[in-house]
């Protein structure tokens, strides 16, 4: 199968202002992120506030320049080609939902001319061509016609980010990036909108990357879980097989601390907090507050090791099957 966007040794590194006047911090927000997005596949990312998931998810669309790696789209590497091919290709094939609409929306102009932005700048067909795309996107969202002549404060939450939707599949993209797409909604609508992404990479094909830290939201939406840690990609497991299947001890800490219909809440505790992203530890970076960790840990960060469709960073993965009562105990 053919990928639709990869990333290969990807690094972001930003310089922060310190306490001096002419010191300068870095701050590691994306190291070493490798991942392949197929045609159609809905990738879940989550992870702790601060944990990198935003920064991922603006070097897939585009809006972010990594400062070494390789991203590469349909065979193109994106960060190689001229800005303006660079700029076509992305703005045509990727489209992107914030997590605020309030703030992603113009809010000075009306849903028509919000939705038909994207057909002007890259000159989708004719004027008449682009008008009967706008009403086209806005029964694709669930909006009515009227909504067209709205401004997006005359509108509701959830119907000013079926707006974003609508904008960000204007011209037909091959991939959709989500971040944190309800994190602002009310949870009543928070469903719906989800509802609408689902039904929406049904019926168009799409490859959907859903970014959150709504941990069950994202196994219940996704094909496969990415977990983030401190600006790294330590699993990758197939959702259906998450919690139990994980093998890295973060993944296991995440999703038992996450409340289920049915099932208690077993909490793996872990102590203290996430490191500074502008001083990470040596070797792996959950080291610091994971009950396996030993000196290998501090040494060296582990690499990708496979165990069937999955892959993960730990020296001391948690054996397949391990309940989260045994993995309680064993942290004591």
């Amino acid at each position: 199968m053919s990928s639709v966007l990869e990333l290969k040794d990807v690094h972001v590194v930003h310089k922060a202002r310190s306490g001096g006047v002419f010191a300068r911090d870095r701050v590691y927000a994306l190291t070493a992120a490798n991942l392949v997005i197929g045609p159609g596949e809905t990738v879940g990312v989550v992870g702790e506030s601060g944990c990198g998931k935003s920064t991922l998810a603006r070097v897939l669309v585009g809006l972010q320049r990594p400062t070494a790696g390789t991203v590469t789209f349909r065979g193109a590497d994106l960060w190689a080609l001229k800005e303006s091919r660079r700029r076509e290709l992305v703005g045509s094939s990727v489209g992107m939902v914030f997590q605020d609409p309030s703030t992603a929306l113009n809010r000075r102009l009306p849903v028509r001319q919000v939705l038909r932005d994207p057909l002007d700048v890259h000159r989708r067909g004719a004027p008449a061509e682009r008008d009967a795309r706008v009403r086209e996107l806005l029964d694709l969202v669930g909006l009515p016609p009227s909504a067209a002549d709205a401004l997006p404060s005359q509108l509701s939450g959830g119907q000013r980010q079926r707006v974003a939707v609508a904008r960000a599949l204007a011209l037909e993209p091959d991939l959709l990036i989500a971040d944190e797409p309800t994190s602002a909604l009310d949870v009543s609508v928070r469903a719906q909108i989800l509802n609408l992404l689902l039904d929406l990479k049904e019926r168009l094909g799409l490859a959907l990357v859903f970014v959150s830290h709504d941990i069950q939201t994202v196994r219940r939406m996704s094909d496969r879980v990415v977990t983030m840690y401190l600006g790294r990609i330590v699993e990758q497991t197939p959702a259906q097989a998450v919690p139990l299947a994980a093998r890295h001890p973060y993944t296991r800490a995440l999703f038992s601390a996450t409340p289920g219909l049915i099932s208690p809440i077993n909490a793996i505790p872990l102590v203290g907090a996430v490191p500074s992203a502008t001083n990470p530890p040596s070797g792996c970076p959950f080291r610091t507050r994971c009950w396996r960790a030993d000196e290998v840990c501090a040494a060296e960060m582990p690499d990708a090791r496979t165990d069937a469709d999955h892959l993960f960073h730990c020296h001391h993965p948690v054996a397949a099957g391990a309940t989260d009562l045994e993995l309680i105990q064993e942290r004591a």
